[in-house]
């Protein structure tokens, strides 16, 4: 940068100033601010002032060593800074007011702490015995070298105890004591105290039941073991009643031959066109709590205590009660599952016994394969949280399903066949591939609470679920088995009961059962509430709709009533 120059004028004569400075012609007109701070020149006389540089160079940080202040809260430094900049103190001056107590460093709120390692289990006993014998080891001392002078508060106490005694020491501990009491011996020898009824032991101090008591002990023992062993090794012998006069017809037709002459093919896979509410009661069966549909011909079945096809009143009995039945496709087997932990295959036709199944749990519900090839299959849900598979074949468990965290409670074929979805009392539903033990679709929800029924809709695409808190929910079968927030049936009381959904054929109605012993029915594409039927006394526990008839539902009671209404 230019540097500029200062010229001051006195009062001499134009000659002189010619002479001196050459040819000056008019005089500049000086700032009078810019020059004020100079002293003021004689008369006559011409004076060159300084040349003043109005950018100068200022020393880099580099080149101070001295002077320099680093704040102490600085994290990085973009030069080197010397060892005297980085080691300097604070910069500023000091504070007049502050007193030694405030200049003091403190990292808590009594004071400073330095920060040690100390197992807290020492720091335990130390602070236990201070506080029991007024004691205890000074912390910055070397515990390798322990005297007298290593012990901060009652030092005179720990002098008389020589300096060994903690509160954990075994031979001062109060149960030491009481077991040294007890047995009269050392506490070392703890593993050898028998207990405070140690001399009780004796055999002439025991009481013994006299002969007559024994004699009764060994019989009451005899029959359990006796029974255990029956029960274990083979099951209670099953047996059927058939009450018609003949097994066969004039045509050699069982029983289970389907009737031709009811107008309608109940052998084929078409569903009406059109259904409607049903408005009265046509018959009425008894000695039965519940009530199932041959999905193929309509025949009605279900199992309490014992199992009935109540066309002829086939009659098979069972050990103990029934939970849940299952009919192969064709109808001529089925599977029950029932409370004396069986599983048993039956015959239709001739009420035998052809096998049985079991893992020593109870059985909560039972399911075979629907498809062809693999009807010698089955799965079921037990009550010890697993879904176990069997093969018909050889008897034996080919697979396991164990994610339930709860009893199973169904399980629901769907997607051809290719999965399967079970509800359990853990509040959830899984998604399984066939054959596969890892659930690939887990739904759990705060929300949720258990769901002890599931059906299957006629078209195959959604899953009605009765929900303990008085819903029917309805997930999507397909895919992403989703909730499907617009179908939630309500208006019925169910809670604390597993009453059965169903659909009509048409997919055109919801209809259930509830605590009241009512018949609900919903409309599907408004969940509208449309009819409501006294059906039974007590609990309605299931109802059913036909699959081939317009306007049949089967319902079923704890009154021991079935009921058919059109």
């Amino acid at each position: 940068m230019a540097a500029s120059s200062l010229v001051s004028y006195g009062s001499g004569s134009d000659s002189e100033n010619e002479s001196e400075f050459g040819n000056v012609t008019s005089p500049q007109k000086v700032d009078p601010d810019a020059v004020a701070h100079l002293q003021p020149l004689k008369p006559g006389t011409i004076t060159a002032l300084a040349v003043l540089n109005s950018a100068p160079e200022v020393a880099v940080k580099e080149d101070v060593e001295t002077g320099v202040h680093l704040d102490p809260a600085l994290k990085e430094v973009t030069y080197n800074p010397t060892y005297e900049t980085m080691f300097a103190p604070e910069f500023g001056p000091t504070n007049p007011f502050r007193s030694k107590q405030m200049s003091a460093p403190r990292n808590m709120l009594s004071g400073y702490a330095e920060p040690a390692h100390v197992n807290d289990f020492m720091f335990e006993q130390q602070r236990r015995t201070f506080s029991t014998f007024g004691y205890a080891l000074d912390p910055s001392v070397d515990t390798s070298e322990v005297s007298s002078s290593s012990y901060i508060g009652a030092v005179e106490e720990a002098e008389k105890n020589k300096a060994s005694l903690h509160l954990f020491d075994t031979k001062y501990s109060k149960s030491s004591k009481i077991r040294k009491k007890v047995k009269g011996g050392d506490a070392s020898d703890i593993e050898s105290f028998l207990g405070p009824w140690a001399k009780y032991q004796d055999e002439k101090d025991v009481a013994k039941p006299s002969e007559d008591e024994q004699k009764e002990l060994d019989e009451i023992l005899a029959k359990r073991q006796k029974r255990g062993k029956n029960e274990e090794e083979a099951p209670a012998e099953e047996k059927t009643v058939l009450h018609v006069k003949e097994a066969y017809d004039y045509q050699g037709r069982s029983y289970l031959h389907v009737p031709q002459d009811v107008g309608i093919n109940l052998r084929s896979a078409d569903v009406p066109e059109k259904c409607y509410l049903p408005k009265k009661q046509l018959h009425v069966w008894t000695g039965h709590t519940k009530v199932g549909i041959f999905s193929f011909s309509g025949f009605l079945c279900r199992p309490s205590c014992i199992i009935m096809l109540f066309q002829v009143m086939q009659v098979f009995f069972s050990l103990k009660a029934v939970r849940d039945v299952c009919f192969n496709n064709s109808g001529t087997r089925f599977l029950s599952a029932a409370y004396d932990r069986y599983l048993k295959l039956w015959d239709s036709e001739t009420g035998q016994c052809i096998a049985r199944f079991t893992n020593r749990k109870v059985p909560y519900c039972v399911k075979f394969n629907p498809d062809e090839d693999k009807q010698q299959l089955f799965v079921a849900g037990m009550s010890d949280k697993k879904i176990v598979q069997w093969d018909i074949r050889s008897g034996e468990v080919v697979q396991e399903y164990d994610r339930h965290l709860g009893a199973v409670n169904t399980i629901t074929f769907v997607d051809e066949n290719r999965r399967f979805v079970s509800t359990s009392d853990d509040k959830s539903l899984r998604v399984w591939e066939w054959d596969i033990p890892v659930d690939f679709k887990y739904i759990a929800e705060p929300s949720m609470h258990s769901m002890p029924a599931v059906t299957l809709s006629p078209n195959g695409k959604w899953l009605a679920c009765q929900s303990m808190d008085n819903q029917i929910l309805i997930f999507g079968a397909q895919n992403r088995f989703r909730l499907n927030k617009k179908k939630i049936f309500k208006g019925h009381m169910v809670a604390g009961y597993a009453c059965q959904v169903d659909f009509s054929p048409d997919m055109s109605y919801v209809v259930s059962g509830d605590a009241d012993g009512k018949l609900n029915i919903w409309d599907w594409k408004t969940t509208k509430l449309y009819h409501r039927i006294k059906a039974h006394d007590k609990v309605c526990i299931s109802a059913l709709w036909h699959p081939h008839e317009t306007s049949k539902v089967i319902t079923c009671g704890w009154d021991g009533q079935i009921k058919l209404w059109d």
